[in-house]
């Protein structure tokens, strides 16, 4: 999807000086693309994974300075703008899940298909790995984890063999705990929805990188980094991350005023045009080519005034 991602924000991005932020720079993909696309655009990338700024930085090196890329989480945006001194940006492009390194390196803890250090940070100089909250979190936590961020059903039931186990043996690998979900759920479970195994990990990953509160902080963030015709496109993955991108577009879109004002003062007029009819899904063609683009959704918006107070 990443041509459609280039169409949406090409209307922002053609005049001599525009910036466009790629909020997930992962291995640099999608910063060449826009690097290669707009020959006058600066690009400031950001990644929490210095593993993917040191890859990514080598691939762009040929742009020369018209690439900037910032050990940051996208939700530090504004102040990684203020620091480099920009005070709007045209264009604003997220990928959001885990980048394709993380998932192929075994050692990052990410895949239930094979066998690692279940870690799942994106930045491992800091914060709580996965096993970390599998053995310190109390039984009701890890329940509203796998409930709210994997949509995992049978949270109880795995949570529970988690407990049994974990007092035996603190969890250190990802295949002990793909083997226990597999044990612990019932025959017709396994038989839906691929490995039974990705909800958990999906969950463990979610809540190691505090991946839903950074997105709920950096979508607003960005929106208010737009420059008037400035525009954003969001790449999610899963229904909560969708849901998210889908309030934020939709409250920048909706007029406030109270009811019933014959004149509606500019204040409480739309600050976001929305540019994507509900979210847009991958072609066939696109999935056949890259499995991981199936459950892509992508939306788009612009900046079409500034904020009144």
């Amino acid at each position: 999807m990443l041509q459609r991602c280039l169409d949406l924000l090409a209307p922002a991005l053609s005049e001599p000086g525009a910036v466009v932020v790629d909020c997930t720079l992962g291995l640099g993909g999608h910063s060449e693309a826009l690097l290669a696309r707009f020959p006058e655009a600066r690009l400031v990338a950001l990644d929490r994974d210095k593993e993917a700024l040191r890859l990514s930085g080598e691939r762009l090196a040929p742009y020369g300075e018209r690439a900037t890329l910032v050990h940051a989480v996208y939700d530090e945006l504004p102040e990684v703008l203020v620091r480099l001194g920009i005070a709007r940006v045209q264009g604003v492009l997220f990928d959001l899940g885990v980048s394709s390194m993380q998932l192929d390196e075994a050692d990052r803890g990410f895949a239930y298909a094979q066998d690692a250090p279940l870690d799942m940070r994106m930045d491992q100089t800091t914060g709580m790995s996965a096993a970390e909250v599998l053995n310190t979190y109390p039984p009701g936590e890890l329940v509203r984890i796998l409930r709210a961020y994997g949509e995992e059903k049978q949270a109880k039931r795995i949570v529970a063999a988690v407990v049994r186990e974990r007092e035996k043996e603190p969890f250190t690998t990802s295949a002990r705990l793909v083997e226990l979900i597999r044990d612990a759920l019932p025959q017709a479970a396994k038989r839906t929805g691929g490995n039974p195994a990705k909800r958990t990990f999906q969950a463990l990953r979610i809540e190691v990188n505090g991946e839903l509160s950074v997105l709920e902080r950096a979508v607003p963030a960005a929106v208010r980094s737009l420059a008037v015709g400035g525009r954003i496109a969001v790449l999610s993955y899963h229904s909560l991350e969708d849901r998210l991108v889908k309030q934020v577009f939709a409250a920048g879109a909706a007029s406030t005023a109270p009811p019933g004002l014959p004149v509606v003062p500019e204040r409480y007029q739309p600050r976001l045009k929305l540019l994507t009819r509900g979210a847009e899904l991958p072609t066939e063609e696109e999935i056949a080519e890259n499995r991981r683009a199936a459950p892509a959704r992508l939306r788009g918006a612009e900046r079409i005034r500034e904020d009144v107070e």
